[in-house]
């Protein structure tokens, strides 16, 4: 067993969603390199000796088992993949992703390859000022002086500005921040499969809908327009009782909430099964319940293709299930498709999932967390 070595490491970007692209930089030196214990704050600089976009700019503490010489190659290696080109004079061109080794330990090594600490690191604001965010007194190993003499001395008068949005350490964090997330579909689309993926890969509070447990269920199924009224008034006293319990009830050890239905499914479905002067009744005792819930900071509405939702109803083999029509299905897919169309745009993500199977295949799995992690980055 190798020995974690502390490497202090810088970030930055001038191309593209600059926020976005460190942070999946982040998640990938965690993911490659070794742990990522802090991360600075993230500062805005102008472009250092070229005429070019500001970046955004942050430094990195990360234990790591790799050499100095392996974990240059493991950056390299990240920066390629993030579209980054190396050419002569690379340093003075904008780039999608730059990662350089400030600090290896102690460490003082001059190769053809790599210089640490960093030869001009004590030139650069953009470099010192996030540095000392996490490691104020650590000394430079030739000048023997900190982060803050380093940084009180520097003669580097470039506008440095701080920005109010954070990079997180891991994906831990990252889905810690997002508070609650309601994972949403129309019957068979896998919410409740990937909602509890979720919760176990990340630490979540889970939110399950009781739907099993509704006793009008297979009688609705059986006779819709007799039984639509009292199961659809059922499933919103279920819902209204359950999600405030859930949701108002904090859980010390979980990081986050996460669930498998959104109490507005209440409406959609009722909108669907009801006659119009039941679905009235219905809207104006759902409208004093729904002010009074707590509302996801993300909704991901699964999307599936109603030949495949048929499918996978079928194969999960729920009895009272069997007969539900394909036209059924289609007026389910419309209803969440016109609430969407009222609700806010930097809170709903629909991912379409009918060539996915995150159930058996982690690569489906990872394109849905990602595109989550995407989405989230980028609107909140």
């Amino acid at each position: 067993m190798g020995v974690y070595k502390t490497a202090f490491l810088s970030i930055g970007s001038n191309l593209g969603d600059r926020l976005l692209l460190l942070q999946k930089a982040i998640f990938e030196i965690g993911k490659l390199a070794g742990e990522i214990r802090q991360v600075s704050s993230i500062y805005e600089t102008p472009s250092w000796g070229f005429e070019g976009e500001d970046f955004f700019n942050a430094c990195l503490e990360l234990q790591t088992l790799l050499s100095p010489e392996d974990l240059l190659s493991k950056l390299l290696a990240i920066e390629t993949n993030f579209g980054r080109e190396r050419k002569d004079g690379d340093e003075y061109q904008s780039r999608t992703l730059d990662i350089d080794i400030i600090y290896y330990e102690k460490e003082i090594i001059d190769t053809a390859n790599l210089t640490v600490p960093h030869p001009k690191m004590q030139d650069r604001k953009f470099i010192l000022k996030p540095l000392a965010d996490i490691t104020p007194q650590f000394y430079h190993p030739i000048f023997n002086k900190d982060t803050r003499n380093l940084l009180q001395e520097c003669k580097d008068k470039s506008t440095i500005t701080k920005q109010i949005r954070r990079l997180f350490k891991n994906r831990h964090n990252f889905f810690a921040s997002l508070e609650y997330l309601a994972i949403e579909g129309n019957i068979g689309a896998g919410k409740t499969t990937l909602a509890t993926k979720i919760s176990e890969d990340f630490n979540a509070k889970l939110i399950l809908e009781r739907f099993a447990e509704n006793p009008f269920l297979p009688s609705f199924y059986e006779d819709q327009a007799r039984y639509a009224f009292p199961l659809e008034m059922s499933f919103l006293a279920d819902r209204y009782q359950q999600f405030t319990e859930d949701t108002n009830q904090l859980d010390l050890f979980k990081s986050f909430m996460v669930s498998d239905y959104d109490i507005y499914k209440s409406l959609i479905f009722a909108k669907v099964t009801l006659q119009q002067n039941e679905f009235d009744l219905y809207r104006k005792v759902f409208n004093f319940m729904y002010k009074e819930v707590k509302k996801p900071k993300v909704y991901v509405y699964l999307y599936q293709t109603t030949e495949r939702l048929l499918q996978q109803i079928k194969q999960r083999g729920r009895d009272y299930e069997q007969n539900i029509e394909l036209s059924y299905l289609e007026k389910i897919n419309r209803g969440y498709f016109d609430f969407l169309r009222t609700y806010p745009k930097e809170n709903q993500l629909i991912i379409d999932v009918s060539e996915l199977d995150f159930v058996s295949h982690e690569r489906d799995y990872e394109i849905i967390l990602a595109t989550i992690e995407d989405f989230a980055l980028s609107n909140l």
